[in-house]
């Protein structure tokens, strides 16, 4: 069998092959992605952010026992920080999900940033599109927890799971730009800490605040206490996900045909960014005008707006 057919069969050496080639942006993998395209769409994406420190890996280990003991399959992809040393992922998050790595219906890969911000690394949409292909009914996404930059996974999950926990600041660190609007679902964790409560009631005040963007939407924010260690708040927490779920596929069909095609039009408009400025770093390079721009600007003959719109003009105007 070729690598669609391997991958179509959930042969995991093959899946996890390509992830590694996707990762390294190897131009092969793209071929076999066209291929598995018309095989996705079926897996639940859920996403996983939120600080370091907050217990999103616990959490989601226990996710997995969850979905498990329903008898779900289980892809996890665990976004994490580059090694300054060898460039690799640090691995922490499969440390924590030791104990599925032998289960047959959960497959878990970490991915590496690579210097990468907003939460998410060029690769992970093609990873999820593996998964999905390979029959996973569930994909979790972890994100590595940049705080409020980290809201690209909006744009790759059904759910986005906001994670927080009492006494760290994440009252205030939920006000500021982006983190609010990108939760669906809030869970405050070691929600046996002191100051849990108070947590919660400055969240709902927020999301009350915030209801009139929402209710547009027609979903309200909810939130969930956990202390994942324990293994307690997590079968509540999987019931509200579920909820959201249902809403996005029966409650508002016209509300998930929209969002479909917010997600469509974010993968497109991602991957013609990084082909676009791929093809033109590629040119400039090999014609040695990048150089030379980079001598203009350091010896003040021009700036970087009028070369910036130089590039443009002599490599994409007229092109489209």
């Amino acid at each position: 069998m070729d690598w669609t057919e391997k991958i179509l069969a959930g042969d995991v050496r093959t899946v996890a092959r390509l992830i590694r080639d996707i990762d390294d942006n190897r131009p092969e993998a793209r071929g076999i992605l066209k291929e598995l395209y018309p095989h996705t769409g079926r897996a639940y994406v859920v996403g996983i952010t939120g600080s370091p420190g907050v217990g999103k890996s616990t959490l989601v280990d226990r996710m997995i026992q969850h979905l498990r003991g329903q008898g779900k399959t289980v892809g996890v992809l665990a976004v994490d920080p580059t090694s300054p040393f060898s460039g690799g992922a640090i691995l922490g998050d499969r440390i924590r999900m030791q104990r599925h790595s032998t289960d047959e219906g959960v497959f878990i890969r970490s991915l590496a940033t690579r210097g990468h911000f907003g939460g998410l690394t060029p690769s992970t949409r093609g990873a999820i599109a593996v998964l999905d292909a390979m029959g996973k009914d569930y994909i979790l996404v972890e994100t590595v927890g940049v705080g409020q930059d980290e809201v690209e996974i909006v744009r790759a999950a059904h759910t986005t799971l906001i994670v927080l926990i009492p006494g760290m600041g994440d009252d205030i660190q939920a006000i500021k730009a982006g983190i609010l609007e990108a939760g669906d679902v809030f869970v405050i964790n070691k929600a046996d800490r002191e100051g849990a409560e108070k947590t919660r009631q400055e969240l709902m005040m927020m999301i009350e605040m915030d209801k009139g963007r929402k209710a547009k939407a027609g979903w309200t924010s909810t939130i969930f206490m956990t202390e994942a260690v324990r293994n307690e708040g997590v079968e509540t927490l999987m019931a509200g996900i579920q909820a959201h779920r249902e809403f996005l596929f029966k409650k508002e069909p016209a509300h998930c045909i929209d969002f479909e095609h917010q997600r469509a039009r974010m993968e497109l408009f991602d991957l013609v960014k990084q082909d676009v400025i791929q093809v033109i770093m590629e040119r400039l390079t090999e014609s040695g005008r990048w150089d030379h721009y980079l001598q203009e600007l350091v010896q003040k003959k021009s700036d970087p707006y009028t070369i910036s719109e130089e590039i443009v003009a002599r490599y994409l105007k007229d092109q489209v």
